[in-house]
């Protein structure tokens, strides 16, 4: 049955090829560099990335978290280790992430790996380094967990920020980040008429193998 709506979604993605040639010996380089023209390009948010975990019944749940790390180890994000995603974590230690931008090329990094918690002393760094409302708000939601009201979290905050007065707000301890350590990752070009291109990076024991995949 066709969908009038989403047939007038269809987007034609041109033709701008990724070539073998274009990969380097590593991927996160290339992810850098991607990344850095999707936010040259204006994408809102360009280090928004859907995270996807698992719960102990095998049920996969994904929702959008934000990249704060880069770095030779992988990614990182943070959140709070009480919620869903951290239950989730504690009890299946990997995850996936992907990217998509549509500007300036249309395209979408995948990456898959263990997660572990990351070093108190960088979740400490960037708790300080937030604005005094997200750190107020990230410490008083019992995130993923049922509440009356939006007066309720209101309430919640409003309670913390006058215990707290002016002084530093220390990061709660159920609040930290999280490094995926990525094992595989792939790059998507699309291309005209959905013929894309799509390459896959695999740890290996020495370095990366690549493979181009059919899309």
């Amino acid at each position: 049955m066709r969908d009038d709506l989403f047939a007038s979604m269809r987007v034609e993605y041109g033709d701008s090829p990724l070539a073998r040639a274009d990969m380097p010996p590593l991927p996160l380089p290339l992810f850098r560099a991607w990344l850095a023209a999707a936010t040259a390009a204006g994408v809102d948010e360009p280090n928004g990335m859907a995270l996807a975990t698992v719960d102990p019944d095998g049920q996969p749940h994904c929702r959008i978290v934000l990249l704060k790390v880069l770095d030779e180890r992988g990614l990182t994000f943070f959140s709070n280790r009480d919620s869903d995603k951290g239950r989730q974590l504690a009890a299946n230690a990997r995850a996936a992430a992907t990217f998509w931008w549509s500007r300036p090329r249309n395209r979408q990094v995948r990456f898959t790996g263990p997660v572990a918690p990351v070093e108190d002393a960088v979740s400490d760094a960037y708790f300080a380094a937030r604005p005094r409302r997200a750190q107020l708000c990230s410490a008083a939601s019992p995130q993923s967990r049922v509440v009356a009201s939006r007066d309720e979290l209101e309430r919640r905050v409003a309670a913390l920020a006058a215990a707290a007065g002016e002084a530093p707000l220390a990061r709660p301890p159920h609040w930290g980040g999280y490094l995926l350590a990525p094992d595989v990752v792939e790059f998507w070009q699309g291309r005209d008429g959905r013929l894309h291109d799509r390459f896959r990076y695999r740890r290996a024991a020495a370095g990366w193998d690549l493979e181009r995949l059919a899309p």
